[in-house]
């Protein structure tokens, strides 16, 4: 197996890095951010668990808060695959930053052709949601 590495796009937000890392940086307000795919959401503030497209569900928990540039996530719980995920944001001036979704993960070959084209549309999605937080 090798590291499957994922990048979203990385998005321009009209939002100051602080607003954006507090916002994401509890799993309650993740649930706004989700497409129509997930179900199934529950979460606390630092855990959060989801069905993905009826395909499999997904435990997520946050390790690490590097304030107002960096959350680390990890799998957590029943997950078809272990996975870390890192959420970057970069301050460009007081209302402005940018904001990217970093997947990685040690996939076999076949489940990394199934899922990588899903897995960037979904994190590009959320990345370009960021947008809309206030």
């Amino acid at each position: 197996m090798s590291l499957t590495k994922i990048d979203s796009e990385i998005v321009e937000i009209n939002n100051s890095a602080e607003n954006i890392f507090n916002y994401l940086s509890d799993f309650k307000n993740f649930e706004k951010l989700m497409p129509s795919q997930v179900t199934n959401w529950t979460s606390t503030s630092e855990e959060c668990s989801f069905t993905l497209n009826g395909m499999a569900t997904i435990g997520m928990k946050i390790i690490e808060k590097t304030p107002s540039s960096k959350i680390t996530i990890n799998s957590n719980g029943k997950v078809p695959f272990e996975f870390h995920l890192f959420i970057y944001i970069t301050t460009k001036d007081a209302n402005n930053c940018t904001g990217q979704i970093v997947f990685e993960s040690d996939l076999n070959p076949m489940l990394k052709m199934m899922v990588v084209k899903p897995l960037g549309n979904f994190f590009n999605l959320l990345a370009h949601r960021m947008k809309d937080i206030k």
